[in-house]
C-alpha cells in the first residue's frame, strides 16, 4: 500500500532530448504525480525497454509543471543507456514524488546558498524557483559540459559561480573552493543547500560546520525499493543517544549536515 502522498501511473513522454555529450532531459505526463512535488524528492521509473532490469531507477525531479514532471540525467549505465533511447509517446511506470526533500527558504531567513556537483543541479532547481529570496549558486564539474541549467538559474534572478576541476570554464578547481572563498568574505546569517558526489557534500558539510551555519545535503545513495523496504540506502546519522542508520529514499535523501556520519565510530 502506497502512502497518500505518493502516486504509481503510467507517464507518457512528451519530450526527450539530449543536453549534452551525456546529459538528457526527459519530459514527462504525470498528473498524480506532478501536484505532489516537493523541492529536493525523486521518482522511481521502471524502464520497461530493459526486461532484464528489474529494479526501478531513482531521479531527482528537476521541474514539476501543471501535470508534467521533468527529470535531468546522465547516461551511467545499461538502464539509462535504454532509458535515452526511448522516444516521445513511449511510457513510462513511474512511482513519486518519494523522499523527504528540501525546507524553503523563508523570506525574512537566511540568504540561500546553493552548491552543486554536475548533475546534482537538477534536485537544487525547484528549490531555487520555489525560494521567496535568491541568492547564489556555486556549481562544479569535471569539464565544460558538466555545467548545467547555468542559463535556467539566471533566468530565475539567481548569481551562478561555475567551476570547472580543468579550468574549461569558472574558477578552475573545485566547486567547494570559491565557495569557501565566498564565505571567508561574508558567512554571517546564510544557509547552504548542497546535491552532488559524497566527496563535496562532505566539503560543504565541514566548510557549514567550520563557518557555523546550517546547511541541508541531498545524499546520493544507491536505491532498490525507494519506500524504505529494503534498507539498501541506509546512511549513519546522529541521535541524540548516538547514532543510528536511517533511509535515504524516506528520512532522506536531504539531510541536515550536523546529522550526517561520515564516518561510523568504532
Amino acid at each position: 500500500m502506497l502512502p497518500s502522498t505518493m502516486v504509481e501511473e503510467s507517464t507518457e513522454i512528451l519530450a526527450h532530448e539530449r543536453v549534452t555529450e551525456s546529459y538528457y532531459l526527459l519530459t514527462l505526463r504525470a498528473p498524480g504525480i506532478a501536484p505532489r512535488v516537493q523541492p529536493g524528492q525523486f521518482a522511481h521509473l521502471r524502464i520497461w525497454s530493459r526486461p532484464d532490469a528489474l529494479l526501478r531507477r531513482p531521479f531527482s525531479i528537476y521541474q514539476a509543471r501543471g501535470d508534467t514532471i521533468s527529470i535531468l540525467y546522465k547516461v551511467v549505465g545499461k538502464g539509462t543507456a535504454a532509458l535515452a533511447r526511448m522516444q516521445p509517446g513511449e511510457r513510462l511506470d513511474a512511482l513519486g514524488p518519494l523522499g523527504h526533500g528540501f525546507a524553503l527558504p523563508s523570506p525574512d531567513g537566511p540568504e540561500p546558498i546553493l552548491v552543486a556537483g554536475g548533475y546534482g543541479m537538477a534536485a537544487l532547481y525547484l528549490l531555487a524557483e520555489r525560494s521567496p529570496r535568491r541568492g547564489i549558486v556555486f556549481v562544479g564539474g569535471r569539464r565544460r559540459t558538466d555545467i548545467l541549467c547555468e542559463a535556467e538559474f539566471r533566468a530565475l534572478g539567481w548569481e551562478v559561480r561555475p567551476a570547472t576541476e580543468d579550468g574549461s570554464y569558472g574558477v578552475r578547481g573545485l566547486v567547494t573552493e570559491p565557495l569557501q572563498v565566498e564565505l571567508q568574505r561574508h558567512a554571517a546569517h546564510r544557509k547552504l543547500y548542497a546535491c552532488g558526489p559524497t566527496p563535496m557534500l562532505r566539503a560543504v558539510a565541514r566548510l557549514a560546520e567550520a563557518f557555523g551555519l546550517p546547511a541541508e545535503l541531498s545524499l546520493d545513495e544507491h536505491m532498490c525499493c525507494g519506500m524504505g523496504v529494503c534498507l539498501t540506502c541506509v546512511v549513519p546519522v546522529r541521535t541524540d543517544g548516538g547514532w543510528e542508520y536511517q533511509r535515504a529514499c524516506t528520512e532522506g535523501p536531504v539531510f541536515d549536515a550536523r546529522q550526517v556520519l561520515w564516518e561510523i565510530p568504532a
